[in-house]
């Protein structure tokens, strides 16, 4: 069984291969499988060096011994981290591909379903249908338009003659009201009276009933 086969949990060759579904699932187990490791490595590498440097000066054996396994741990650490990128890579891949699949499906599911709706249709019973709704349609316009015509039984008439002869009313209409206004002209006034009016008493009869008091009042004086 190869690697891949024992890593998806897949059969023999007479067995089913696993769905894009599980082994994207797998993958991700994986991914976080390794990230726990990088964790773990991170820090015995960090005890590692805290134990090298405290024993750098008192024990030198054990300082080296020290450093050894830190640098095993820090190449795990790098091999883990190209795996890392090998299953990131092969998932996004798995994906993509998983994600296309449904995607054709869901085309080919859509086709099915156009063609079974345009099965019974035929182009030329089509063509002549929409023949059909278009006269009628146009029949039916004109039914409208001969409805909301105007119906004269026959008779016409001339516009010019129709306005020739209100122009006439509207002459007629305005020499009767000139006439009016010229017979209120000529009517008579009133007659002037008479009789004359009394006269008003000159002047020089005024100045002589003055006098005459005047001299009236002097000798009453005396």
């Amino acid at each position: 069984m190869s690697v891949f086969g024992k890593l998806f949990g897949g059969g023999g060759k007479g067995g089913k291969g696993p769905s894009p579904q599980d082994a994207i699932q797998k993958l991700r187990d994986t991914e976080e499988m390794l990230a726990k490791k990088q964790d773990f490595l991170e820090k015995k590498i960090d005890q590692e060096l805290m134990t090298a440097k405290k024993n750098g000066t008192k024990n030198k054996r054990a300082a080296l011994q020290a450093l050894k396994r830190k640098k095993r741990y820090e190449n795990q650490l790098t091999q883990i981290d190209g795996t890392l990128s090998t299953i990131e890579f092969q998932r996004e891949a798995l994906e993509n591909a998983n994600t296309n699949t449904e995607v054709l499906k869901n085309m080919g599911f859509a086709a099915k379903a156009m063609k079974a709706a345009h099965e019974n249709m035929d182009l030329d019973k089509v063509d002549d249908l929409m023949q059909d709704i278009t006269e009628q349609q146009e029949l039916a316009q004109e039914i409208s338009d001969a409805i909301s015509k105007p119906v004269g039984f026959g008779e016409e008439f001339d516009e010019d003659e129709l306005l020739a002869e209100l122009d006439e009313l509207e002459q007629e209409e305005l020499d009767k009201n000139l006439l009016e206004i010229g017979g209120t002209e000529d009517a008579h006034l009133p007659n002037v009276p008479s009789t004359s009016l009394p006269s008003r008493p000159a002047k020089e009869d005024e100045d002589k009933d003055d006098m005459d008091d005047l001299q009236r009042w002097a000798m009453a004086a005396m």
